[in-house]
């Protein structure tokens, strides 16, 4: 998931010359955090395996990065505004080493908690890089060429969701499951010799991913950056952080968002244990199938900007939350390879929403803007609740992943009123 903060900038007579290497070094921060969203498709069901949980439990992956989002999104900005932008990178980046770091004492010692603050040490990380990250990317250069920055920036966060799992299949999944009664029949010294190796196979992509953070991070303290500063506007409004929630089309945006983000990362946690059940392929198989669903999903990103140039937002949004609805509908009751399709269709389909909704959410909101992008970015939290609901409800189910996919299935039907109606923009909006 890629956030934009879209907080205007007032940037245009600034040069782009001597831009273009710090703007490589931004779009490398977008594809590391790609990485550390997308991997935990995979660490969901690993862990779930080499730490003996339910459905439940595992899905605390998502809710220690995304209750972190939720509890950083504030003192980031903070720190940004105090700091600037090239000491909030580093701080972001040497917070997301330290959690990469952790995963390494954590599968010695096979203990989920300490995995769980690793994440949420990750996506403390994760929330203090992209508030700076993405409106530096938008600062460094022409004004009139930040969105395409941003979009040029994002493609890159696009394809680590492309990556990541296959990166994961690879170095974390061993391919081998057991059921409960055959786990029961081994010998303690094997069972435990088994999930130690589960345990263990996390620990190089992280200690390499943590390794590449540390080096970035270094880069960034030593290369001299723009600091790069926002003209003040002429009027100074100070208001309450909940003033800008009286716009009713931004307070149901934040809703749209909550459930759209809970419906993004329901699909991709449980991705693989629903190509596992539903379309019947192994572990190593679904694995790479999640890869393909990353490539499907950066590539309706394209095709939904193209789209809109025909369009207007919330008629594209309509249609593809209905799109989503009927996949997840064929992804619950199918069977065999309708149901992968079913959810490379989702990934497709759901690619444009987050920042349409974003976009329709802050229009025409004025000096309330920067309060609405706080709000939106706040409520990613959904990404913490959801997956936990969902698998309660497959265990549940007894152990019925295809059930599970009613909670997406309900937060596209959320998306789906919030672009009929809720996205209308009150009448009073543009007398302020």
């Amino acid at each position: 998931m890629h956030i934009h903060t879209n907080e205007p900038t007032t940037v245009g007579h600034h040069p782009s010359k001597g831009y273009l290497f710090p703007f490589i070094l931004v779009v490398c921060l977008f594809f590391l955090w790609g990485i550390a969203h997308n991997l935990n498709g995979v660490l969901i069901p690993h862990l779930k395996k080499a730490c003996e949980l339910d459905n439940s439990q595992s899905a605390l992956v998502d809710t220690s990065v995304f209750f972190a989002y939720f509890v950083m999104a504030l003192p980031a900005g903070f720190l940004l505004r105090k700091w600037g932008y090239k000491a909030s990178i580093i701080i972001g980046l040497l917070a997301f080493s330290l959690g990469a770091f952790l995963f390494i004492p954590a599968a010695n010692m096979r203990m989920y908690e300490l995995f769980l603050i690793a994440l949420f040490i990750i996506g403390c990380g994760l929330a203090v890089l992209e508030t700076a990250a993405n409106p530096y990317a938008a600062v460094l250069g022409p004004a009139s060429s930040a969105t395409h920055r941003l979009n040029l920036a994002a493609s890159f966060n696009g394809l680590a969701a492309m990556m990541a799992p296959i990166i994961g299949t690879v170095f974390i999944l061993s391919g081998r499951s057991y059921s409960a009664e055959q786990m029961d029949a081994m010998t303690e010294t094997t069972r435990l010799t088994y999930l130690a190796e589960e345990a263990s196979s996390v620990k190089l992509p992280y200690l390499i991913l943590g390794a590449v953070l540390l080096l970035i991070a270094l880069i960034f303290v030593f290369v001299k950056l723009p600091e790069i500063k926002e003209e003040e506007s002429g009027t100074i409004q100070k208001t309450g952080f909940f003033s800008a929630l009286k716009h009713r089309h931004l307070a149901f945006a934040v809703v749209a968002q909550f459930f759209y983000v809970g419906a993004q990362v329901c699909v991709t946690s449980f991705f693989i244990r629903m190509a596992q059940q539903g379309a019947g392929v192994d572990e190593k198989t679904a694995g790479y199938y999640l890869g393909v669903y990353g490539l499907l999903f950066m590539a309706g990103r394209f095709v939904g900007t193209f789209l809109l140039r025909y369009t207007t937002a919330s008629r594209l949004l309509s249609l593809y939350a209905c799109i989503s609805i009927f996949l997840a509908a064929v992804a619950i009751f199918g069977s065999g390879m309708v149901v992968l399709y079913a959810l490379g269709g989702l990934g497709f389909f759901m690619s444009i929403m987050f920042p349409t909704i974003f976009s329709l959410g802050i229009v025409g909101l004025g000096r309330d803007t920067k309060q609405a992008s706080s709000w939106l970015i706040m409520s990613i939290v959904g990404g913490a609740i959801f997956p936990f609901l969902t698998g309660g409800i497959i265990d549940m189910a007894k152990d019925n992943t295809q059930v599970g996919y009613i909670v997406p299935l309900i937060c596209y039907a959320v998306i789906l009123w919030y672009a009929l109606k809720g996205s209308k923009p009150s009448a009073t909006l543009h007398s302020r």
